[in-house]
């Protein structure tokens, strides 16, 4: 079983259920504040691989929400100096495992990547029921609920 290392932002309902799925598959997850990392432009650049710009946003973010920020109108230079500005806007959870980086959490390159199967049998029943939510889009955007900003 794999030592994840997942970068989060505290108290997100998804992030929660993410790192259940996880843990619910033998793996040891070392959870990190997203927004309180260090970040740099090099540093953050590793999760991103060949994805659009466009996919390195959180699109529950104020800022989005409200159009003061178009990630489809940033080139890559401008949107990694914004995202360690401001790590509110980074797409989560970013997840570290050795080597390898991603952004999002999506269930089929993580279970080729890392696999995600039961670790035990009692564990079965909670892996199919968080494989059968959203587990990467925001609930509350889903309800038109603000997110609350950290302070």
């Amino acid at each position: 079983m794999a030592i994840v290392m997942f970068y989060e932002k505290p108290g997100c309902t998804n992030n929660t259920k993410q790192k259940a799925l996880l843990e619910a598959a033998g793996h040891t997850v070392q959870a990190f504040n997203l927004l309180t990392e260090p970040w740099t432009v090099e540093s953050l650049r590793l999760f991103f691989g060949p994805l659009p710009v466009s996919q390195w946003f959180n699109r529950s973010a104020p800022a989005i929400k409200s159009g003061t920020v178009i990630p489809e109108e940033l080139d890559a230079e401008t949107a990694l100096s914004l995202l360690v500005k401001a790590p509110l806007l980074i797409r989560r959870p970013l997840i570290q495992v050795g080597d390898r980086r991603v952004v999002g959490f999506d269930l089929a390159t993580l279970d080729d990547w890392i696999g995600l199967k039961a670790a035990k049998p009692s564990e079965q029943a909670t892996i199919a029921a968080l494989r059968q939510q959203d587990l990467q889009t925001c609930p509350r955007s889903q309800e038109n609920i603000p997110c609350p900003t950290p302070k």
